[in-house]
Order: structure tokens, then C-alpha cells, then sequence
């Protein structure tokens, strides 16, 4: 089974779609990596998606990416002891450490690290910027603030503080119990949220190791002003713009996603675009005209990824939601201004480049020149068909490797159609196995043209440095 597209989609699992017939109508419909949310729900919730998936792959035959999504140190306030309070602009409203619950004049906000960083001025914004306070005072167990927009309060509600760099890790207890869990389950990648600076993303290398590549969601204002040193550190970057939103004036954001983008695309890193794609199908079944634009802009971006949240977590047409992405993927993808777009966009090599940059530029303008049926990329450690989609070929990316991990990990990769197989001993033993499934899964007929590439000596990251041209 193959995808018609390049772009990959991501699709969050959740109540509306935990049942394994719905996952796999969703994996029918389009979906490449499954996300599974840690912000909700619980182990035992998780680990029986865990199971459905791995039997689905097991079913179809296709390796099946699972994206385990931290929730990272999200604040909040606390409870409030009758219920939402009403808070009026120009009122006074205190913020504090006392765990008692609260009311209209104060609340609990049980992070120490808050007030360790505030000072008179700093504005904290509540319930996603919906509401919006200003500091008169300050202590280390507490802020006096004054009310800016007014607006009504739940408890449980987040806190983002704009302009601050908070003194906190992007992991907390709570992500360390889960990180836990979810590498002990077969995690194909990790999602860290709030993400201030690239020391955050060395922390979690430390402790992640090789068992799952790092997803890094950009959603705070310091982190885009570290940009490139976080990029470089990440194994691939996603563009959260719901909470990139509440921090930066909404006008901002979409010039930030495509510099994040380009950013991406420039140093090779896969890159997703993710929030708010078809918000209103969480309750329609068709998505409005300016929503499926702004997919459609981001594959024109040349992404390599676009992700549905609620959408397909808890929303009533999870499946029309990804069949409807599908579709406007391949739409584009279909566009001759589409593939115009993708060439001017490429970033091109440098002189004092290394081999392997090289070996995949030949690999593009052979593609072109030959108009070669398929690429294969015969790899270990995934090296081979990162560097390749990197490219943006005309071609489909027929990725082989004899490491599960890694099939897993690349379904997250443009163009990339990744298979499991056995080892191979030697090229010419390569290059009949490159020739045999590209004939079985349909990307070359019998006589057309196949480049392949790979690292020799064979099971050597990193090691690109063979190009061979054969016959299917």
C-alpha cells in the first residue's frame, strides 16, 4: 500500500478515535504517525493505542510512526472555590502561592518559578490570552496585578508570561514519568512542548538517547530567537501555532511559520505544520474555504508534515477531517505551480559540502534528467533518506532498511515510502532488492529507470557515498 502524495499527515488519536476500527479507517483515509497527546489522558489509555497500532501495522504490513507528545511545563492556575469568577478591567487580582482555593480578587498559581522571574511591568496573560493582567507587585510567593482585558476565568486554566525567560526545564516530573512510559512502549518520536532555548533539547537528548528522535514544538517566543541552534539540535521541529499565537500578536505568526520553514528546509530537518488546520470539522463535516488554504499554503511550502489535533482526537468526523486533508494534499500536489514552487524553493549546495550532499544532488538532477521512475534510498540509520527528501526530488522516495526503529521514524518524512526489509550483503544483491519492490509496490514498471543510493560500507551511518542507476 502507497501513498499518492509527498506530504505526510499526522493525526492525533484521542476519545472520538481509540477504537481500532476507527484507527485503521484512519490509517486508510491517510494518516502516516499517529500522535498520542500526554496532556490527556492516561497510561492505561495510551498503552491500548499503543497495542491497536502495532497490530495495524502488523495487519497492513506498513511501518506505522507513533509521535509521543509531552505536555511540557504548562502553567496553570488553580481551583477556584465556587466556580468561574468574572474579572473586570482596572480591578485588582491577586495571584499567589497559597494552595486555598480562589475567587474574583485572588487565585492559586503553584509555580515558584513564576514569581522568581516577574518584576513590576511584566504582563501575564490567562486562558490562552484571552484575559490579560498587568504587574504592580511582587514577591517571591506572589503578584498583585491589575486587570487589563477583563473577561471570565475557569479554573485549571493556562498562564503564558510574554518577554520572560522562565528558570524551568521543558521537562517536568509529569514528562519524565511519561517519557518513561512511552519509550518503554516503542515510541517512534518525542514531542517536546515549550521549548525555550537549545540547552532545553540537549537535556532531553541526554536522557532519550537513540531510543526515539526528538520533535521540538516551537511555541514560544525564546525559542524562536534561538531559532537555528535549536533547529540543529532537533531530529525534527513542529510549528505550534496555538500557543505561538497567545505569546506573539496573531499577525506575526504566519511570517514566523514560514521562517521556521525555511529554516527547516534549509538545514534538512523535517518539519511539521501543526494547529488549528480544519478547526471548525471538529463539528462540521466540511472545513471552511480559508482552512483548507492554509493547508494548502503550507504544502506549497514544501512541508513535510501537516497535523490534526481535536480534529480527529475528540472531534464528530475524525476520519472526513483526514480524508479531507488527503485530498487538498494531493490537490496541490497535482498543481503544475506546485512542483515550480518546490525547485525555486530548494536549497542548493554549497561548495565544501561533504560527500553525502554530493552523492544527493547527483541523485536529483539524475532523477530530472532520467525522469526516473523511483529513488531508492538503501539505509540504517535513516541518514540516506533524510538527506534525499532534503532534495525535494520529482521522484517518490522508496526508502529501504533493515532496522524497524528507523522504517518507523522516516513514515514522518516527505516523500519518503518507507519499508521494512532483510538485510543485503552486497550492491548488486542491493540494487536487485531496490528493483524488486519498487516493481511490487508500484512505483516502477518492469524496464523503467531506478536510482539508488546508499552508504557503503552497508550498516554505517551516516555514510552516503554510492550512487548506482539500474533497470527495474
Amino acid at each position: 500500500m502507497r501513498r499518492t502524495r509527498n506530504a505526510k499527515i499526522v493525526a492525533t488519536l484521542g476519545p472520538a478515535s481509540s477504537d481500532p476500527a476507527i484507527v485503521r479507517r484512519l490509517f486508510m483515509a491517510g494518516v502516516d504517525v499517529f500522535r498520542l497527546n500526554f496532556s490527556h489522558g492516561d497510561h492505561a489509555d495510551h498503552q491500548q493505542r499503543f497495542k491497536t497500532l502495532r497490530a495495524l501495522e502488523q495487519e497492513t504490513g506498513r511501518p506505522i510512526g507513533i509521535l509521543a507528545d509531552l505536555q511540557g511545563p504548562k502553567l496553570r492556575v488553580g481551583r477556584f472555590a465556587a466556580g468561574p469568577v468574572m474579572l473586570e478591567p482596572g480591578q485588582v487580582f491577586r495571584l499567589d502561592l497559597d494552595p486555598a482555593p480562589g475567587d474574583r480578587r485572588r487565585a492559586t498559581l503553584p509555580h515558584p518559578e513564576i514569581f522568581a522571574a516577574l518584576a513590576a511591568g511584566a504582563q501575564l496573560l490567562l486562558d490562552d490570552g484571552k484575559l490579560r493582567v498587568v504587574v504592580e507587585q511582587c514577591g517571591r510567593d506572589f503578584a498583585q496585578t491589575r486587570v487589563v482585558v477583563g473577561g471570565t476565568l475557569s479554573e485549571r486554566k493556562g498562564v503564558n508570561v510574554p518577554g520572560v525567560m522562565l528558570p524551568i526545564t521543558a521537562l517536568t516530573d509529569k514528562d519524565h514519568r511519561d517519557l518513561a512510559f512511552a519509550l518503554e512502549h516503542g515510541a517512534d518520536w518525542i514531542a517536546l512542548s515549550f521549548v525555550q532555548r537549545a540547552q532545553d533539547v540537549a537535556e532531553a537528548r541526554a536522557r532519550i538517547g537513540e531510543r526515539a528522535s526528538i520533535v521540538v514544538k516551537l511555541e514560544k517566543p525564546s525559542a524562536i530567537e534561538q531559532l537555528d541552534a535549536i533547529v540543529a539540535m532537533s531530529d525534527a521541529v513542529m510549528v505550534a501555532r496555538g500557543d505561538l499565537g497567545v505569546e506573539l500578536p496573531a499577525e506575526q505568526v504566519p511570517t514566523i511559520q514560514k521562517r521556521i520553514v525555511r529554516t527547516c528546509r534549509k538545514l534538512g530537518k523535517p518539519v511539521i505544520v501543526a494547529t488549528q488546520m480544519l478547526e471548525s470539522m471538529i463539528e462540521s463535516p466540511v472545513p471552511t474555504r480559508a482552512e483548507a488554504s492554509d493547508v494548502a499554503s503550507a504544502i506549497y511550502d514544501g512541508v513535510d508534515a501537516v497535523m490534526l489535533s481535536a480534529e480527529s482526537a475528540s472531534g464528530r468526523y475524525p476520519v472526513v477531517a483526514v480524508d479531507m486533508m488527503n485530498r487538498i494534499i494531493e490537490q496541490v500536489e497535482a498543481d503544475p505551480q506546485y512542483r515550480q514552487l518546490i525547485d525555486a524553493s530548494h536549497v542548493r549546495a554549497r561548495p565544501g559540502g561533504d560527500v553525502a550532499e554530493a552523492v544527493c544532488c547527483a541523485m536529483r538532477h539524475a532523477v530530472a534528467l532520467l525522469h526516473a521512475a523511483a529513488i531508492v534510498c538503501y539505509t540504517h540509520s535513516g541518514h540516506t533518506s533524510l538527506r534525499a527528501a532534503r532534495e525535494r526530488p520529482e521522484s517518490s522516495i522508496l526508502s529501504l532498511t533493515p532496522v524497524l526503529s528507523t522504517a518507523r521514524r522516516l513514515a514522518l518524512v516527505w516523500g519518503v515510502h518507507s519499508v521494512h526489509i532483510a538485510d543485503v550483503a552486497d550492491v548488486d544483491q542491493m540494487t536487485e532488492r531496490a528493483c524488486e519492490v519498487a516493481r511490487r509496490d508500484h512505483f516502477a514498471r518492469p524496464g523503467a529507470c531506478v536510482v539508488t543510493i546508499a552508504g557503503m560500507p552497508f550498516g554505517t551511518p551516516g555514510t552516503t557515498n554510492l550512487i548506482r542507476i539500474a533497470t527495474a
